[in-house]
C-alpha cells in the first residue's frame, strides 16, 4: 500500500507536491497503472527494473571483476547504501523511498573497472568534453535507457534527479553529460540536494568506508594489525573485544565492523537532528536553500572519517597491487575505445547504425557504449578485437 505522508517531517520530500516528470504520462481511463504507489515509489521501481541497475551486478565495486563470490560489487554496494539511507531517513522523518531510489541508482553512471575505467574514458574523450560517472548517470537515466514507447529514459521524478545530479552537493562546474540534461530538465544544480539526497550521500560514505575494510581483509591487502594502527578503528576493536572475550577474530571482524556502521549511523543521526532543530527549516526548499548541508556527521566524527578514508588510499585503494591491476583495466579500455574510434562495425549493428558523424557526438557515441559495459562484457569484446592472449591475466 502507498506509505502516509502524514507521517513525514515538515521539511520531508513529498511525492504529492512533486515537480513532476519531464515527460507527461498516461492519466485517468488510459492509465492502467496501479495506485498503490507513488511517485517516488514508482521512480525506485523502476530503477530496480532497469538495466542499468542490473549491469551493476558485474561492475566494480574494489577489486575488479573478482573471483571471490563474497567480495562487493556495486550491485551489493548500491544495496548496502539502500539499508543505510533508509534506516537514517526513518529516524529523521524524511522520505524513505526516495531516499531508497537515490541510494539505488548513484552509481550506475560507472563505467566498467571502477576508476580505473573512469580515468580511461576521462582520456580517451579529453578533446570532447571528457566524462564523468555522476553525469553519466543522469544520462543514463534521463537518455540511454529507454524502455518506455512514449519517451527517452525512465522519466524519473525532478526529485530523484536533482538529488542524483547534486549527489556530492551544489555543482559549480558541470561536466557536458549533466549539463545537457539539465538543460533539459533544469535541476537547480546551484543549490544543495534535499535532506533525503544528503542522506544519499552519507549512507555511501558510511558504506564503503566499512565494508571496503572488510572486503580488503578478505583480500589479504590489509591486516588487522594495520587497521588497528588507526584510533578509529582501534576504539571499535577494543570495544567488541571486551564485550566479546575469546570469540575467533574472524568473528570480532564482522561485529567490528557492524560497531562502526552503528557508531557512524547513530552520530549522523544526532548530528542531523540537531541541525534540523538549528537551522530552523520547516519546508524541504528551505533544506535546499541552507548555505550547509544539513545532513551529515558531527565534526569530531567527520574528522574520523576523513583521516579513515586517507588511511584506505594509503593501504588498500592505492596498493600496489590495486594499482598494477587498474594499469591493465585501463589499457583494456583504452584500447575498446581506440579500436570502435577506428572501426565502428565492431560495436556491433544497434551501435554502428547510430554512430553519428560529427564531434563531439561521435566520441560521446562510443563513450556511452563503453560505460554500459560490465567488467567482464568489456574483457570479452577485447579479447574478440585483440586476441585472447592479449587479455591482462590479472583481469
Amino acid at each position: 500500500m502507498r506509505s502516509s505522508e502524514d507521517t513525514l517531517a515538515p521539511y520531508a520530500s513529498r511525492a504529492s507536491t512533486s515537480r513532476g516528470r519531464l515527460h507527461a504520462e498516461r492519466t485517468g481511463a488510459d492509465d492502467n497503472r496501479s495506485e498503490a504507489r507513488d511517485g517516488f515509489q514508482r521512480d525506485r521501481d523502476r530503477i530496480v527494473h532497469s538495466t542499468g541497475f542490473r549491469r551493476l551486478r558485474h561492475k566494480t565495486q574494489v577489486f575488479i571483476a573478482p573471483d571471490g563470490d563474497h567480495y562487493r560489487v556495486r550491485l551489493t554496494h548500491s544495496l548496502e547504501v539502500a539499508q543505510i539511507g533508509r534506516t537514517i531517513a526513518r529516524a529523521l522523518g524524511l522520505n524513505e523511498d526516495l531516499t531508497e531510489a537515490l541510494c539505488l541508482a548513484h552509481d550506475i553512471g560507472h563505467p566498467p573497472f571502477g576508476h580505473a575505467g573512469e580515468d580511461a574514458l576521462k582520456a580517451a574523450m579529453a578533446d570532447h568534453g571528457g566524462f564523468d560517472h555522476n553525469g553519466h548517470t543522469l544520462r543514463t537515466l534521463m537518455l540511454l535507457d529507454s524502455p518506455y514507447p512514449r519517451h527517452d529514459g525512465l522519466n524519473l521524478c525532478w526529485e530523484t534527479l536533482e538529488g542524483l545530479a547534486k549527489h556530492n552537493g551544489p555543482v559549480a562546474a558541470p561536466g557536458w553529460a549533466l549539463t545537457s540534461c539539465d538543460a533539459r530538465f533544469p535541476l537547480d544544480l546551484g543549490s544543495y540536494g534535499s535532506l533525503e539526497a544528503q542522506v544519499a550521500t552519507v549512507a555511501d560514505d558510511i558504506a564503503y568506508d566499512n565494508h571496503d575494510i572488510d572486503d580488503g581483509l578478505r583480500a589479504g591487502l590489509l591486516s588487522i594489525d594495520e587497521l588497528l594502527s588507526h584510533p578509529f578503528v582501534r576504539a571499535g576493536w577494543d570495544k567488541v573485544r571486551s564485550a566479546w572475550p575469546g570469540v575467533p577474530e574472524d568473528r570480532l571482524i564482522r561485529e567490528l565492523i557492524r560497531e562502526q556502521i552503528g557508531r557512524m549511523v547513530g552520530d549522523v543521526i544526532a548530528q542531523s537532528r540537531a541541525a534540523i532543530v538549528s537551522s530552523g527549516i520547516t519546508t524541504p526548499e528551505e533544506g535546499r536553500g541552507a548555505e550547509r548541508a544539513i545532513i551529515g556527521f558531527s565534526p569530531e566524527l567527520a574528522t574520523a572519517e576523513r583521516s579513515l578514508k586517507r588511511f584506505m588510499y594509503r593501504h588498500l585503494y592505492h596498493h600496489a597491487a590495486q594499482l598494477a591491476t587498474a594499469d591493465e583495466a585501463l589499457r583494456v579500455v583504452s584500447g575498446l575505445f581506440a579500436a570502435y574510434a577506428e572501426e565502428p562495425a565492431l560495436m556491433g549493428a544497434d551501435w554502428a547504425s547510430r554512430m553519428p558523424i560529427d564531434e563531439p557526438d561521435r566520441t560521446r557515441h562510443i563513450g556511452d557504449f563503453i560505460a554500459g559495459m560490465t567488467d567482464r562484457f568489456a574483457l570479452s569484446r577485447y579479447a574478440e578485437i585483440h586476441g585472447l592472449d592479449q587479455v591482462p591475466p590479472e583481469l
